[in-house]
């Protein structure tokens, strides 16, 4: 079997219908791909066909979405976290923590976060982009406790995507968190 080169891919734990199409204008804005067979809410695409379309692709980073359609355990979008930040053939530059109004979840704590006027904040932020009072620390959504059991390079905090009362409008404050990933990870992709 001829070694693959790792590619360079970057999660967001949302991806539903609006997701998907903010996720397609901001892999075209940063010179990526989207893997649109990742949409789905929840994901129905498993590991290995996912693997092979991220390694198909042409051009990085990868833009990969998983969801769990809003359950609290772990659902079919935190299992494919777990298989792809796993997967040798994978470079993981980040994930995208996209809040939810899912209650009773873990959380997971953020590097930084890209607010609903498109301003980078130090904390997290809610379902509409608002950032968190000083004393929460995490970004909380249905698709993210995942993240606190793996080695995750960068974790961003953001918004529901293509929602926060529009202020992701063109995909703009997605574009502007994946640009974020890209540049904390030092890496060769646009």
């Amino acid at each position: 079997m001829q070694q693959k080169t790792k590619k360079q891919v970057i999660l967001i734990t949302d991806g539903d219908h609006v997701a998907q199409h903010v996720v397609e204008e901001a892999a075209r804005r940063v010179g990526g791909r989207c893997i649109s067979a990742s949409g789905g809410n929840p994901s129905e695409i498993d590991a290995p066909a996912l693997i092979e379309l991220i390694h198909d692709a042409e051009g990085e980073p990868v833009l990969v979405m998983v969801d769990d359609a809003g359950t609290r355990r772990k659902g079919p979008g935190e299992k494919l976290i777990e298989q792809l930040a796993t997967e040798d053939s994978i470079e993981l530059l980040g994930v995208l923590a996209v809040a939810s109004h899912t209650a009773k979840v873990e959380g997971v704590p953020v590097m930084a976060s890209v607010d609903r006027n498109g301003e980078l904040i130090s904390g997290p932020v809610d379902k509409d982009g608002v950032p968190e009072q000083m004393d929460h620390q995490k970004v909380e959504g249905d698709t993210v406790d995942v993240l606190n059991r793996l080695q995750v390079p960068i974790v961003i905090g953001i918004g529901d995507l293509g929602k926060q009362n529009h202020a992701d409008h063109h995909a703009n404050i997605t574009v502007r968190a994946i640009r974020e990933i890209i540049n904390r990870a030092g890496s060769d992709a646009n």
